[in-house]
């Protein structure tokens, strides 16, 4: 069984809020500007009120992704089309051993990612995509997706560049903000996080509660 990371949230908050998750970018290397997508939206109710908790479960497996698009990344559209993921292992940290299957390779028609295999000169703790030749229009993605609520979402990208390597290593922090920002919508992630909740996982945690209190400010609780 794989493991699932958990954030439990609670409104107590007078009126029904509405919150939307997503996760710390990934650190890049190789491809340009770095974006997010929000991952799940839904509303919640006053806890008091409805006794009601919105849950969130991410997969704690790596995937990466790539994803068609038919112009480049703006910031309140969908990311993309037609997409296609991999489960994927990260590169040893510095000093450390192992051939992990941390590479893979995309092709565009049709558009993939082979089954990944060892790769050498990967960034400690990433994984490695590398594209082909081709021409744009029209656009791809590529970067690091997550098994979210029972689908497979792109989490946040580069726009690719032809023939070359991109490497994602993901961080392990999701981020609860008010609001709503349907699933694989691209988001301004600085803006976004300003005043948001954190779940840090980073330490090994894989349930983080958290409350919106009833004057706005959030606690967070992790185990």
């Amino acid at each position: 069984m794989s493991t699932l990371l958990t954030i439990n949230v609670k409104n107590f908050e007078a009126q029904t809020q509405g919150f939307y998750f997503f996760q710390q970018p990934a650190v890049y290397t190789g491809g340009g500007q770095v974006y997010s997508n929000s991952l799940f939206s839904q509303s919640l109710g006053n806890y008091d009120g409805t006794g009601s908790i919105l849950t969130f479960q991410v997969n704690l497996q790596y995937y990466a992704g790539i994803q068609q698009a038919n112009t480049p990344p703006q910031i309140g559209a969908s990311s993309g089309y037609a997409s296609a993921s991999r489960a994927i292992d990260l590169a040893p940290s510095s000093g450390g051993s192992g051939n992990p299957n941390d590479w893979t390779t995309a092709t565009i028609n049709p558009l993939g990612l082979s089954a990944p295999t060892y790769g050498e000169g990967v960034q400690p703790g990433a994984f490695r995509i590398t594209t082909p030749v081709f021409n744009s229009p029209p656009y791809f993605n590529v970067g690091s997706a997550v098994a979210v609520n029972g689908g497979i979402v792109l989490s946040n990208f580069v726009q690719a560049n032809p023939a070359s390597n991109t490497d994602c290593q993901p961080i392990l922090k999701y981020y609860v903000q008010t609001g709503a920002y349907t699933p694989g919508t691209v988001m301004n992630f600085t803006q976004s996080s300003v005043n948001a909740a954190v779940a840090d996982f980073t330490g090994g945690y894989t349930v983080c509660n958290i409350t919106l209190n009833g004057n706005g400010t959030w606690s967070t609780q992790l185990q």
